[in-house]
């Protein structure tokens, strides 16, 4: 009988344990796409914001894109703390040589048609901070003169809706691979070219 009893007593605790899990997940987990070529890493670190029927995410007109600002000037790209790149190998991004290391993933989003991808050495937070006036945070205290590379993305609206936003590699080979984005009903990406 005590082992029927204890055994009920640790399934009611893994089960309050799995529930307090399940309660505490973040609303937007974050997401790494990674990529491997000639044995060094390509990663992309982000924030995964889900829809959770929201529609028009990127809005219209004059107003295109300023939702996601949050209050910035440019978009995080994800949720949460600033999107990094992280490369173990040099890459060409936008016509610039980018060095291994890491930088900050941003897009500039002007119209529908018209989306710019940002790689910036500028520092980030990993905890917004209304004080801290140096660091991004998302896109927070953006500052264009820390800019490595700017790329303009070719923009499409897919047939169907990515519920959670994605950051893929896609068609990559030694010689490179694109950066591709997908959320709700639009896609974007930009190319990369691997350096010698």
């Amino acid at each position: 009988m005590r082992r029927i009893v204890a055994s009920l007593v640790a399934a009611a605790l893994v089960s309050l344990v799995h529930l307090d899990a399940q309660q505490r997940r973040p609303a937007s987990p974050e997401g790494v796409t990674s990529t491997q070529v000639n044995g060094r890493w390509i990663d992309i670190v982000y924030g995964r914001p889900i829809l959770r029927g929201r529609t028009n995410t990127f809005g219209a007109g004059a107003d295109y894109g300023k939702t996601l600002f949050d209050g910035g000037t440019v978009w995080r790209a994800g949720a949460n703390v600033s999107t990094r790149l992280r490369n173990e190998v040099p890459l060409e991004v936008g016509g610039k040589r980018i060095p291994p290391g890491e930088l900050v993933m941003l897009i500039d989003l002007k119209s529908e048609k018209d989306w710019t991808l940002i790689l910036t050495a500028q520092s980030y937070a990993l905890t917004y901070d209304p004080q801290n006036t140096k660091d991004l945070y998302g896109g927070f205290n953006y500052r264009p003169e820390h800019d490595v590379a700017r790329a303009p993305m070719t923009v499409e609206r897919l047939p169907y809706a990515v519920d959670q936003l994605t950051w893929t590699l896609t068609d990559v080979t030694p010689a490179g691979g694109t950066f591709r984005i997908a959320w709700e009903r639009m896609m974007a990406s930009a190319p990369f070219r691997i350096v010698q």
